[in-house]
């Protein structure tokens, strides 16, 4: 039986594209979304993937939906969390409920679909935990406090949990992007992206496969012996 992948966010940028790869590459997905109901449609009839709506940043919600996907496809072994949000902002000028959403939303969801997985993939023996952190996580930047805040905070997890599953084959690592041609990044005034693409060695934006790709390599049978990692695939924009 393929193995069971849940990618939260899963149906528009980055999860749009891990999603794809690895129903290609034979597993059981299911995308995870939040809110846009015609885009999860209209994904799930081109991709052939089924699509189920629940609120990352809610517990309960998380429970209920992934319940709903082992009653429909099985127990789940492999986990992305890639759901993010932002809500940007210098720290004077933020707002508590934008600082509050992205906390909950990004760092948050991955507790909460952690929590839900984790005693059955520690039970089966196997498991496979993807979390999509930054480079903004691991270099700052300006104006995105809560975000950075928030995938920083994914670094941590991702090493503390990877030290609590060693032990029960179950491995948990982390991806930090740099700047990928998606539609957040494409909404950067002309001029501003110009800047960014002059401080990536490699000299072009990431695109949604080169994540998805780096996804496929660390969820594979083989990758047990890698676990409490962080791979920044960023062009060599930040080498850390």
């Amino acid at each position: 039986m393929a193995k069971v992948a849940v990618i939260t966010g899963g149906t528009r940028g980055i999860g749009e594209a891990i999603s794809r790869n690895l129903k290609e590459r034979g597993y059981t997905v299911a995308a995870n979304y939040g809110g846009n109901d015609e885009r999860a449609r209209a994904f799930s009839d081109d991709a052939g993937i089924p699509v189920y709506k629940f609120d990352v940043s809610n517990f309960e919600d998380c429970k209920a939906g992934l319940e709903k996907i082992v009653a429909e496809h099985g127990p789940i072994g492999i986990l992305v969390n890639n759901a993010g949000i932002t809500r940007d902002g210098t720290l004077h000028r933020m707002k508590p409920e934008d600082w509050q959403a992205v906390i909950d939303t990004n760092l948050g969801g991955c507790f909460n679909t952690s929590r839900c997985v984790i005693d059955g993939m520690r039970e089966r023996g196997f498991g496979r935990i993807v979390n999509v952190g930054s480079i903004n996580g691991q270099a700052g930047q300006y104006g995105q406090v809560n975000y950075a805040a928030a995938k920083s905070g994914i670094h941590g997890f991702t090493k503390a949990l990877a030290q609590e599953g060693a032990g029960k084959g179950v491995t948990v690592n982390a991806i930090a992007p740099g700047y990928v041609d998606t539609d957040m990044v494409r909404a950067v005034p002309p001029n501003v992206l110009e800047k960014i693409i002059a401080r990536i060695p490699v000299g072009r934006l990431g695109r949604a496969e080169d994540i998805a790709r780096t996804v496929a390599f660390l969820v594979a049978d083989d990758a047990d012996f890698i676990t409490g990692s962080t791979l920044s695939v960023n062009g060599g924009q930040h080498m850390y």
